[in-house]
């Protein structure tokens, strides 16, 4: 189950025993970046190539990643769902969290939600951009993103600052609850929803997502924010 050791010595909260799940769809200029910074405190790091055209998945295995390949794009949702199950295999795990391959998110807040999990003995952590000021989405999809935290609050119970945010931390018991079916962006209302109904204890923490010219460049920031309407109004 171990990826190859990390360039060098970790210091870092539940190091040995936390697995990080990378979705991973065409990510190839950044992603090997993104796995060797995560490396140096996190060895445990399984990418998920979800189809991609490009050589994200070698480059992932190159930078000490294990990686598990989907046969065509299925979306992040089957991509987590598929991560998820993959770390579960190894009895050592206490926890895994959810990292974008795109340079996003920053390994410092993982490493800070990771220690308040274990600290307070919460069964998930989720990360929130709207806590602090750091953050600087654009207007359209601030306003997307306040739209889907009403929106999640009321069919889930679970009040939140910030519904879709892909940095979480999960412990394993929360892991081997929670049930992801919907494979697209739908998956992330699903996850809230699935806290609420297991009554999972959940903290946030908040986190910088980092909006770099490389992710403007692919249009992720309007596409995403299309993709959370779509997921509030027609699951």
């Amino acid at each position: 189950m171990n990826s190859a050791a990390p360039s060098r010595e970790l210091s870092a909260p539940g190091a040995d025993s936390t697995w990080f799940v990378v979705p991973l769809f065409n990510e190839g200029t950044v992603v090997g970046d993104v796995i060797r910074d995560l490396r140096t405190r996190y060895p445990l790091v399984v990418c998920v190539d979800d189809g991609s055209h490009d050589d994200s998945a070698r480059i992932a295995a190159e930078a000490g990643a294990a990686v598990v390949r989907h046969p065509y794009n299925m979306g992040q949702g089957a991509a987590l769902k598929t991560g998820i199950d993959y770390a579960l295999r190894d009895p050592a795990m206490r926890q895994i969290v959810t990292f974008d391959s795109d340079g996003q998110h920053q390994v410092e807040d993982a490493a800070a939600m990771i220690a308040l999990r274990e600290s307070e003995g919460v069964d998930v952590v989720l990360g929130s951009r709207f806590l602090d000021g750091r953050t600087k989405p654009g207007l359209i999809k601030r306003a997307v993103l306040r739209g889907a935290v009403w929106y999640s609050n009321i069919t889930s119970g679970v009040k939140l600052t910030d519904a879709h945010n892909g940095l979480r931390v999960f412990g394993r018991e929360a892991c081997e609850k929670i049930t992801i079916e919907q494979n697209r962006m739908a998956h992330a209302s699903e996850i809230i929803e699935e806290i609420g109904r297991h009554h999972l204890t959940v903290r946030e923490h908040p986190v910088h997502i980092l909006y770099t010219d490389y992710s403007r460049s692919k249009g992720q920031s309007v596409l995403n924010s299309v993709n959370i309407v779509i997921d509030m109004f027609f699951r």
